[in-house]
């Protein structure tokens, strides 16, 4: 039975604006329909059954993290895939000397991507001067940037940032950032690799 013919036999709507509620018969039903679509149909009818699709989104603006297990990887073979500093930075939660990092004055298009595991991570045109001798930008591509409470510093609790993806460690994420997140993500230059445009 092909995808058409499943949604068309749970009475899918096929006008979304006039029907921004709708129910299935079958949460079975929906889940074997749902993975019979292609991804970007999938993410244009999770948008729009949560009421967040615009005209103006760019589907090929949108990347996924890589569905890879990274932490079954080992330090051993960590070290062998990296540098010593990106080893240090990505996978022991080093932090780079400020201004002397490969990318903090950079302005190269492109997307920055993990050293680790190729997950992109941040737009180039996301990236701002901060002043902080670190590269800056006020917001990472979707999901593949988490953030976590890192209190290894005493009396100064701050929010980690990791990839995603392989949990590599980034930098951090402060509320002194530019509109319009009012974020900035003080990133290791280290842990990125950029690809132009």
């Amino acid at each position: 039975m092909t995808s058409h013919a499943i949604i068309s036999s749970l009475n899918f709507p096929t006008n979304f604006s006039s029907q921004p509620h709708f129910n299935f018969r079958s949460k079975t039903n929906f889940a074997l329909a749902f993975q019979l679509l292609s991804r970007s149909t999938r993410r244009v009818l999770s948008n729009r059954a949560m009421g967040s699709y615009a005209s103006s989104q760019k589907p090929d603006k949108v990347y996924e993290t890589s569905k890879v297990g990274y932490t079954s990887i080992s330090d051993e073979e960590w070290k062998k895939r990296l540098t010593g500093e990106q080893f240090y930075i990505t996978r022991q939660k080093g932090t780079e000397r400020a201004f002397t990092g490969e990318y903090w004055n950079t302005k190269t298009p492109g997307n920055y991507h993990c050293i680790c595991c190729d997950t992109p991570l941040f737009e180039s045109s996301t990236k701002f001067d901060s002043g902080t001798g670190w590269p800056s930008y006020y917001q990472p591509i979707g999901d593949n940037v988490k953030s976590k409470l890192d209190l290894s510093i005493i009396f100064m609790p701050r929010q980690e940032v990791v990839c995603a993806a392989c949990k590599a460690h980034l930098g951090h994420v402060f509320d002194d950032g530019p509109p319009p997140t009012g974020k900035r993500y003080c990133i290791n230059s280290a842990s990125l690799k950029l690809k132009p445009n």
